[in-house]
């Protein structure tokens, strides 16, 4: 099937139902060459090795989310563990290792700015070119929480858990490692420096903060208090 994904054009191979049904918002039926094939892949034994208990749909996801983002790193772009939420035409990510309360920070800007939306909620791509931008995919962990557009980055945020809420810059040597620590790293060497660029290009170019937050509308407030100033 053809897609349109992060503004190329993508041939998917789908075949269970959880791909297959949040693609379909990503549809496309552009003519001539795919700038990107995810195929289908049948040999998941690996996958199944380490956790037994994932599905042929689980499978596919895993499979072409890394498939997806490791071809999309020589388009200049590359996936960020992160919630991703929208307002007023500017995306702000935030980032942590799973569990930490990524979605839970962002539902919090839902409830507090109620032009928000959540651009991805698990694995957004950065985009780029002239700008950057962050991009929702079909990608989006557990949930189906995506939108297909591309829009222009504002900050980035690592999350912790913290009784009390605060939020200061990263330096760009911390930064740097904290976006590398969440992302799909390659084998191949040329696309690991190709993703060490764009990662330090966007350290350079976009803010990138590190929040402690607990469960609370005032955290959300904070961080695009701090965040929306770059």
């Amino acid at each position: 099937m053809k897609y349109n994904i992060c503004g190329l054009n993508v041939n998917c191979d789908f075949r269970f139902p959880t791909m297959t049904a949040r693609a379909e918002k990503y549809r496309s039926d552009f003519a001539g060459k795919a700038d990107i094939t995810v195929p289908h892949t049948t040999d998941v034994s690996a996958l199944k090795a380490n956790n037994p208990a994932l599905t042929e749909d689980d499978c596919e996801i895993i499979t072409t989310a890394e498939s997806f983002y490791n071809s999309l790193i020589p388009h200049g772009g590359f996936m960020l563990h992160a919630s991703a939420v929208v307002l007023d035409n500017r995306a702000y990510l935030f980032s942590a290792p799973s569990g930490t309360g990524k979605s839970t920070h962002t539902a919090q800007w839902l409830k507090l700015f109620p032009t928000a939306r959540i651009l991805n909620d698990d694995k957004p791509a950065i985009l780029l070119s002239e700008s950057i931008s962050a991009c929702g995919t079909p990608w989006s962990g557990k949930s189906d929480l995506n939108i297909n557009l591309n829009i222009p980055l504002q900050g980035i945020c690592v999350l912790e858990r913290a009784e009390k809420n605060f939020i200061h810059p990263l330096p760009p040597d911390e930064a740097v490692f904290a976006l590398l620590n969440q992302t799909i790293r390659p084998t191949d060497e040329s696309r690991m420096s190709a993703l060490l660029k764009h990662i330090d290009r966007v350290v350079n170019e976009i803010g990138i903060f590190r929040m402690g937050c607990n469960i609370s509308l005032e955290a959300a407030q904070i961080a695009f208090n701090a965040m929306s100033q770059q």
